[in-house]
């Protein structure tokens, strides 16, 4: 499992531990498993989606920031629109 962190500028949307993870990248959709290679990545309007124990998870965001390192996903969105 991996722990993901969703922020943005006023609140924290989700913390928690996911199998995986889809960001809507600046230039195409990609996935993030366990024991991804580190990356930073522009992220562009689109959905963000996860897969928690509790089953698969969505948002839209307006755009951000994410980074993956040691199992660890920390997004930094502009906004949450859904």
């Amino acid at each position: 499992m991996m722990q993901l962190t969703i922020i943005t500028p006023d609140q924290k949307v989700f913390e928690g531990e996911v199998s995986e993870a889809t960001f809507p990248g600046a230039s195409g959709s990609f996935q993030v498993l366990k024991n991804h290679a580190a990356i930073v990545s522009a992220l562009a309007k689109g959905n963000v989606s996860y897969t928690t124990k509790e089953g698969k998870q969505s948002h839209v965001i307006e755009g951000g920031v994410v980074e993956v390192n040691d199992n660890k996903i920390v997004l930094l969105a502009e906004k949450v629109i859904g």
